[in-house]
């Protein structure tokens, strides 16, 4: 039970952390943070929640990263269910406050219909000027998840330089987000996704399936070669 609720409490930190930066300081006139911005804020909740919460549950905060550890053989399958029932239900919570936080506001008329509203993901959507299909959302989530899950397996590997896992997880989520913001909002995360897209009024649940399909692949696929790559034993 200490574990899952260290993956709850990561969880809800990550998606109040950064999809809040995304809703309520991205837009701000004169003082928005941007995209650049919402990077760092998705990275420094990774960075955060791992130094604070890594040594009790692993920090994982995200499914797509229980099932790449566990096809990399770092974690125990029967541990799955219960760690992405902690991440769902903590991002969920997470989304319910920052919804709360933005319906307060006077002049709130609704989270918006339009894809990436309240944060949510997207493909083929013209959001940031372009328009990305569904191939272009698949590949983009499958190899952005790929690479985080390699960098994760590498910085926690007994060979690795201790202490400087969660920095090297950060900032990978924060490079993550750089490149691919504009393309789907940036997922990697089946438990963010879900989160945000329970809350918003635009068609993200018709889309939430390849956020999980996407993150889930890309995962599994870099345990399966970071194990063949890097044995644990």
């Amino acid at each position: 039970m200490k574990k899952l609720l260290a993956e709850f409490i990561g969880t809800m930190w990550l998606v109040l952390g950064g999809c809040g930066a995304a809703v309520l300081a991205s837009g701000v006139e004169n003082v928005g943070i941007g995209l650049v911005g919402v990077s760092l804020a998705f990275g420094l909740t990774v960075l955060t929640g791992a130094y604070a919460l890594g040594h009790i549950s692993g920090g994982h905060f995200n499914p797509a990263v229980s099932l790449g550890l566990w096809a990399g053989g770092r974690f125990d399958k029967k541990d799955l269910i219960p760690y992405i029932g902690a991440q769902v239900l903590g991002g969920a919570v997470g989304a319910g406050i920052l919804y709360l936080i933005v319906s307060s506001s006077p002049s709130f008329a609704g989270v918006g219909s339009n894809p990436g509203a309240f944060a949510t993901n997207f493909y083929d959507a013209d959001v940031y000027g372009v328009n990305y299909g569904m191939v272009g959302a698949l590949v983009t989530e499958i190899v952005m998840t790929f690479m985080f899950l390699i960098v994760i397996l590498g910085a926690t590997h007994k060979n690795a330089a201790p202490g400087f896992g969660g920095m090297a997880i950060g900032l990978a989520l924060t490079l993550i987000h750089l490149i691919s913001i504009p393309v789907t909002n940036t997922s990697v995360n089946p438990a963010r996704s879900t989160a945000v897209a329970i809350f918003a009024e635009a068609n993200a649940m018709g889309q939430l399936w390849l956020f999980w399909v996407a993150p889930i692949v890309g995962a599994v696929l870099a345990g399966v070669v970071y194990k063949f790559m890097a044995p644990n034993k």
